[in-house]
């Protein structure tokens, strides 16, 4: 498989679990076509075209010399400069394990710096568990400004000067992944249905990738609430680029959503969820975004590619041998 070849099979899996749907992700589509269409030229030339296909602006080809084909892959969580003279490294004579393509999850380059864009998936989904749409909306785009505030000034670009002065592809799934472990924890507790909070964190601790981390001291932990609660109706919050604002969870609350199921939370977002009445499971940050992953190289593994992990990933294959 080519480098582009491997983005689209993870765009076309993280289209197939999209929170929207398949509708709704082309919907969202045609809006961005129709919003390129009203710019004027000067917009237009600033615009990136790949927006029209690609509904995750924090999910990118970076670095694609076009004509390699990928054998091997090194992937983790963060990708830095020192994963990538790992990866420079590991081709040298007395290793052979020469590195075709860097994968990482979380956004570098004009992702790091459009994270804040695939934040409007949220707004359905909150619509989904029950908060009305303009209450949804309001809140969540003052959040959206202030990641795009937060974001603004880092050095994006950084991660990708170094892979191209090394001439290593490179590329990141984020919400790309960040979809599938939501989908895939959607189904699995919903096949369990857990009464009880302890309930819910036994049926997570089946799960190679959180019984790992549990033994790393970073498994799943419950910010807020007790585990003899009662679970109530629970939402998975696990995609949508970052945390949303704070407010919501009294919208969650007064909506009818007893507890949140998460991969990580700020004290000032357990501060209001605790002032709500809510039950707050943290499942993990590595791990959920391992499971993500996993369930994207687990299709690459099956089409014969090696897959070295590094970089907290979780490295769990469910290919049957």
């Amino acid at each position: 498989m080519k480098v582009q070849e491997i983005f689209e099979l993870g765009l076309k899996m993280g289209i197939k679990n999209d929170p929207r749907g398949k509708k709704g992700v082309e919907e969202y589509l045609e809006r961005m076509k129709k919003d390129y269409e009203n710019m004027s030229a000067k917009e237009k030339k600033y615009f990136d075209k790949e927006n029209l296909s690609n509904p995750y602006q924090d999910s990118k080809i970076h670095v694609d010399d076009k004509k390699t084909e990928v054998k091997r892959v090194l992937t983790g969580i963060d990708i830095g400069g020192e994963e990538l003279i790992v990866a420079s490294q590991l081709g040298e004579s007395e290793r052979k394990k020469p590195i075709d393509l860097v994968i990482a999850h979380h956004p570098v380059g004009s992702g790091l710096a459009h994270l804040h864009s695939v934040m409007d998936l949220q707004i359905e989904f909150f619509e989904k568990a029950g908060v009305p749409v303009h209450v949804a909306e309001r809140i969540m785009h003052d959040r959206i400004q202030e990641v795009g505030r937060g974001v603004h000034p880092s050095n994006h670009f950084k991660v990708v000067d170094i892979a191209r002065l090394l001439k290593i592809n490179l590329i990141n799934t984020h919400t790309i992944t960040d979809n599938l472990v939501t989908d895939y924890l959607e189904k699995f507790l919903a096949k369990r249905k857990p009464k009880y909070v302890g309930d819910l964190i036994d049926a997570l601790l089946e799960i190679p990738e959180y019984q790992e981390a549990k033994k790393n001291g970073a498994g799943p932990t419950l910010f807020a609430g007790k585990e003899k609660n009662r679970l109530g109706k629970f939402i998975v919050e696990m995609t949508g680029g970052t945390s949303p604002s704070d407010k919501i969870y009294k919208e969650l609350s007064q909506y009818g959503i007893s507890t949140v199921v998460g991969m990580h939370m700020r004290d000032s977002h357990r501060d209001k969820a605790n002032e709500h009445h809510m039950n707050v499971l943290i499942a993990g940050h590595m791990a959920s975004d391992s499971l993500g992953m996993n369930l994207f190289l687990d299709e690459l593994e099956k089409r014969g590619i090696d897959v070295i992990p590094c970089s907290g990933l979780i490295r769990v294959s469910r290919v049957k041998k």
